[in-house]
């Protein structure tokens, strides 16, 4: 009885992993299609729905990542929307820490000291004006303390498997030990996308007025009607330059992330991240691979409680492929084990299907176990074992 709790409560425990948001893949894709000339230190453009990287230059180099830091902060105070833990309609009082007046020559939204803000007006305040002061007040009424807010940030970029983001602040000022890289930015926009969409709709808000004092979103690509940018979020500082990431989609549904980093002007960081996006929505098509829920096969899995399980995906699988080239596609399946072992918890990665085009492995997608298999009962695991010993010897 405990061997068969315990393997209950390992299924229980890997279904609770999966029920944590999906990490973004954020892999490089290389189709030989020649991208742009961009003027940025560092860039990234990466499909929203499938995660292929582009088009890159330097996208792992470390860069001071200004405002953009307002991202993380931002998804920090959504996932806490979402779960309840604060309300849009909660009024905070501004106090010393968050008083605009301690960010001379800065972003702020104007708060007074001691005066009263919800956290709809401060959430506002901090993605479309980037009020450095916002920050303070949101990161002290989420978590109590800055320090405890900016851990709630790093426990994130860990979670999402960021390798080269560290945060020290909660709004984006330069310090020597904060950083970030294009493609790790380009993560954290997925993830807001993703996880938090009602978070999402404010990015593409064109100005915010508070205290009689109104500012427009930075993000001069918002007004460009040529193409349809509905975020994200800039960043400057006299280190870091100026910095954009943007997202866009066109009329087949695709989804842009674009970063750019190190940008020498101000106007300089749209007319880059325009250039990308117009590069890749005329060069590449993504299209849905896999619908979520719907079997892919049916295996045989030996010592459980059945002789079947169904393969597939729990949410839709996407890949980005060079314009017009859909149909020339190739694709194979591939078990990660030569046979599927019980116990298996449903969402469990079991193998890949492996797409090909012109002879080369151009995409893959990760199949699961779309249910539970436990473990079966003596006799039943006695005869697999014989099963697959006489397979082995052919």
């Amino acid at each position: 009885m405990l061997k068969n709790a315990l393997k209950k409560t390992s299924l229980a425990i890997f279904a609770g992993l999966l029920a944590l948001p999906l990490t973004v893949s954020a892999e490089d894709v290389n189709f030989g299609i020649v991208p742009p000339q961009v003027n940025a230190q560092t860039y990234v453009v990466m499909d929203y729905n499938s995660g292929a990287v582009l088009a890159s230059l330097n996208p792992d180099q470390r860069q001071y990542p200004a405002s953009l830091t307002k991202m993380m902060t931002s998804y920090v105070i959504g996932d806490a929307l979402k779960q309840g833990k604060i309300h849009n309609t909660d009024t905070i009082t501004v106090g010393e820490s968050s008083w605009g007046k301690n960010f001379p020559d800065s972003s702020k939204m104007f708060l007074n000291l001691n005066q009263q803000v919800t956290v709809e007006q401060l959430n506002r305040g901090i993605i479309i004006v980037s009020g450095n002061d916002a920050c303070v007040a949101m990161a002290e009424h989420v978590s109590g303390t800055t320090d405890n807010f900016i851990n709630s940030m790093n426990k994130y970029a860990e979670q999402f498997g960021l390798k080269n983001t560290h945060f020290t602040t909660v709004h984006g000022l330069d310090d020597a030990n904060q950083y970030s890289s294009a493609r790790d930015m380009a993560i954290i926009g997925a993830h807001i996308i993703r996880d938090l969409p009602e978070e999402y709709k404010i990015y593409a808000e064109k100005d915010f007025t508070f205290n009689k004092i109104k500012q427009p979103n930075r993000n001069g690509l918002l007004w460009d009607k040529t193409i349809n940018v509905d975020g994200m979020k800039t960043g400057h500082t006299s280190q870091a330059g100026y910095n954009l990431v943007a997202s866009a989609t066109n009329a087949d549904n695709m989804r842009l992330i674009t970063v750019v980093m190190g940008v020498p002007t101000y106007k300089g960081r749209e007319v880059e991240s325009k250039k990308l996006l117009q590069w890749a929505f005329n060069s590449f098509d993504t299209f849905k691979t896999l619908e979520a829920g719907k079997a892919v096969t049916n295996q045989d899995i030996y010592y459980g409680n059945q002789g079947k399980v169904q393969i597939g995906v729990l949410q839709d699988r996407f890949i980005t492929v060079p314009k017009g080239r859909n149909a020339d596609l190739k694709a194979r399946f591939e078990l990660d084990k030569k046979y599927l072992e019980a116990p298996l918890a449903k969402g469990q990665v079991v193998g890949k299907v492996i797409y090909q085009l012109d002879g080369k492995d151009v995409a893959k997608v990760d199949l699961q176990a779309m249910q539970d298999v436990e473990e079966g009962g003596i006799f039943g695991k006695a005869w697999d074992w014989l099963v697959l010993t006489i397979k082995s010897l052919f």
